[in-house]
């Protein structure tokens, strides 16, 4: 696996550094998105293109949209069809396509006359495309609609889980949600219902998605949280919840935010304005309008001054002081400043 890069910008463009602070892609795009699977996307042109840790463009073909590498393989758009590229750059599947999803377990969803099917990385169907709606494959089954209901099927693109939900996720090793109406629950892999359908959708949260073995769940606009057992171990009683990260996720109490464990009990109380995910062992919290960074134990290890920050990544995080981008370490020592 590459060193990780982290984004920086200077005079409104972007580049790239290494952990150390060093430059490694001098700052010259108007849009760059981190590193992911080996390859940026940047703003080239007015149009996304892929750039490789060393700072190479794949410009062999222009297309409308470039998808994120999976498997050595990333979908394109060209007008209103789409295929697939290799790392570097060569058309590996013909433009053909309707639609096209990123390959998993070595396969691929895709729309081809009206209907989805999958095809594997030499381009050759392995479930030919008999589905009305279709996703990547997950530890073995990909969610598939059939007659307006969703369900699962096998690599061999035969039933799993009969179709009768009104949506559903790709499997997290031996759990999904599943829909039936306007509320989710979660199945085991024999498609038995774990937890019947009762937790609420809300935007911008991924709901039956798992995060240090723990999801989020929603009832009556409180947050609580369920295990990969299915159990409800922490009660909606929350105005807020964020995933758990080191064993820890961020709640608000009466206008406050603290922490709590994954058994629900309060491991730092709600003393912040507002706070952020544990990584790395620190969470960015917001305390007299200032972020900082605390441990586990809920004492200062970075000092609050500063306008905003992401969580540590890779030992690193990203922080706004007087507008200007910064990244720190663990110790809160500058490793790179924006000059502007």
């Amino acid at each position: 696996m590459s060193a990780p890069l982290f984004k920086i910008r200077e005079n409104g463009k972007f580049g790239f550094i290494n952990a150390e602070g060093s430059m490694v892609i001098e700052p010259q795009y108007l849009g760059a998105e981190d590193f992911y699977n080996g390859f940026s996307r940047v703003r080239f042109n007015d149009r996304l293109v892929h750039l490789d840790s060393m700072g190479r463009l794949l410009l062999k073909h222009p297309f409308n949209f470039v998808g994120f590498f999976e498997e050595g393989l990333a979908r394109v758009q060209l007008v209103s069809r789409w295929g697939y590229i290799d790392i570097r750059g060569n058309l590996s599947i013909e433009i053909q396509y309707e639609a096209a999803g990123d390959f998993s377990g070595g396969l691929a969803p895709v729309r081809h006359h009206g209907y989805y099917g999958y095809i594997r990385a030499d381009g050759s169907w392995a479930i030919r495309p008999e589905f009305e709606n279709a996703r990547e494959f997950s530890s073995g089954l990909a969610p598939a609609c059939l007659a307006g209901k969703w369900g699962y099927i096998d690599e061999e693109g035969g039933l799993a889980i009969v179709p009768q939900f009104d949506g559903c996720s790709a499997f997290q090793a031996e759990v999904a949600f599943v829909q039936e109406g306007q509320l989710w629950g979660l199945i085991n892999r024999p498609g038995e219902l774990l937890v019947e359908p009762q937790f609420e959708f809300l935007e911008g949260y991924a709901s039956g998605e798992f995060s240090d073995g723990m999801a989020i769940v929603i009832q009556d606009g409180l947050f609580g949280f369920i295990n990969e057992a299915g159990e409800l171990v922490v009660e909606p009683a929350f105005a807020f919840a964020g995933d758990f990260g080191d064993g820890l996720s961020p709640v608000q109490l009466h206008n406050r935010f603290g922490y709590i464990n994954k058994s629900g009990e309060l491991s730092i109380p709600p003393r912040f304005e507002d706070a952020g995910l544990f990584t790395d062992e620190l969470a960015p919290v917001k305390t007299n309008g200032y972020w900082g960074f605390i441990d586990k134990d809920g004492e200062w290890r970075i000092p609050p001054k500063y306008e905003a920050c992401l969580p540590f990544r890779s030992g690193l995080a990203l922080v706004i002081k007087a507008g200007k981008w910064l990244y720190l370490s663990k110790e809160g020592e500058v490793v790179w400043e924006e000059f502007t």
